[in-house]
């Protein structure tokens, strides 16, 4: 499967909020809360448009990170089931510790649920480390949430090859 990631819009709330609410159930953000987030300068979000399916959304992320800050906040992630294990939620963080960067941000958090393995993995071959526990963050199922940072990296630049 390929995806193109591209900027979201508020005409991709309807998306967005089925993929939300289908993976998140109780934990789910409203859709005026993920509305505010999509209209919002100081957010970033990204949608991943699977190839060659027009109107199918695989995923999408979101980034807190006002122009000069220091910090970032991954706000939140989502990959449809049927995306999972092929790279798309790699590519969405990678996209956002990116766009992170580019704002200036030197660091990067983010909050995972501490019954959630799968994206813990992931947050930890990025990079990520914990560095604190939300006790009951999580509502209303009263889950902890593990709270992790990211120095944000250098940009990787390689030579240009030349013939």
């Amino acid at each position: 499967m390929s995806w193109q990631l591209r900027v979201a819009t508020t005409e991709d709330l309807a998306r967005i909020m089925e993929l939300e609410t289908g993976t998140f159930g109780s934990d789910a953000w409203s859709s005026d809360a993920m509305l505010s987030d999509l209209r919002n300068p100081q957010c970033y979000y990204l949608v991943a448009d699977r190839v060659g399916f027009p109107g199918e959304l695989d995923g999408y992320a979101g980034l807190f990170a006002p122009r000069g800050a220091l910090e970032g906040d991954i706000q939140t992630i989502a990959v449809a089931q049927t995306a999972r294990r092929g790279g798309l939620g790699r590519a969405l963080m990678n996209a956002l510790i990116g766009e992170a960067r580019k704002r200036g941000a030197k660091e990067v958090f983010l909050e995972v649920r501490a019954d959630n393995p799968g994206p813990k993995r992931l947050y930890d071959s990025l990079g990520f480390e914990e560095i604190a526990v939300r006790v009951g963050y999580y509502q209303p199922d009263g889950v902890d949430a593990i709270v992790m940072r990211l120095d944000v990296p250098d940009p990787v630049t390689r030579p240009a090859v030349g013939q």
